[in-house]
């Protein structure tokens, strides 16, 4: 069996870390970075960032989740904004940057997967409606479409004292926000320290009749 097949059985998902690669490549340090440097010419793998990549497409299971490659590639993380509102089908445009919610200094990642950005946002509880999300390609931290639009009010500054205006600026459909998940929203809201944040969902939630 080539080594990259024995790697590739021995990795979880198709994104991974030099910190595995030490595990299953044996022999010196020296051995290992030939050995790297010589499947990343090849195309067998693909450098997301220094030390983190993934397989080419030759060598994947199901396919790179770019949503696990996010948080991966800088964190802590989860996806928010227009990716997380747009895996909600909440907007109806397609999203090009998969973004970001990060407790760090605000980055972008320009990579042969895609482009990924991150904002830094403040909040009491960091992950307060965020979801945990598990598929057969990866798992990953998704924002609720609450979250998703508190972080989007943060981080543009935006000056929205309701649905009306999430709605006209995202075109989002106003049936989505009957049926969204009202405790995400308390969660949310519980958690926000921002004025403008909190004025948008405590509107939200009075609209929403909860």
């Amino acid at each position: 069996m080539r080594l990259i097949d024995s790697v590739r059985k021995a990795a979880q998902g198709d994104v991974f870390t030099d910190v595995f690669l030490k595990t299953v490549i044996p022999g010196t340090k020296d051995r290992r970075f030939s050995i790297v440097k010589r499947w990343l010419q090849s195309g067998e793998i693909i450098r997301l960032k220094r030390g983190i990549y993934t397989f080419g497409e030759f060598n994947r299971k199901n396919g790179v989740n770019l949503y696990q490659a996010a948080q991966a590639i800088y964190g802590p993380s989860y996806i928010s904004m227009e990716s997380a509102l747009s895996f909600y089908g909440w907007i109806p445009e397609a999203v090009y940057t998969v973004t970001s919610a990060t407790l760090k200094r605000a980055a972008e990642f320009k990579t042969e997967m895609g482009v990924f950005s991150y904002t830094p946002v403040k909040f009491k509880k960091f992950y307060a409606g965020v979801n945990r999300i598990d598929e057969k390609n990866g798992v990953f931290l998704m924002a609720s479409p609450w979250r998703a639009l508190a972080d989007y009010v943060y981080a543009y500054r935006k000056k929205w004292t309701g649905l009306k205006e999430a709605e006209n600026n995202l075109r989002i459909d106003a049936e989505k926000f009957k049926t969204a998940d009202r405790k995400m929203l308390d969660e949310t809201l519980s958690a926000a320290v921002n004025r403008r944040v909190k004025v948008f969902l405590e509107n939200c939630k009075k609209e929403v009749g909860s």
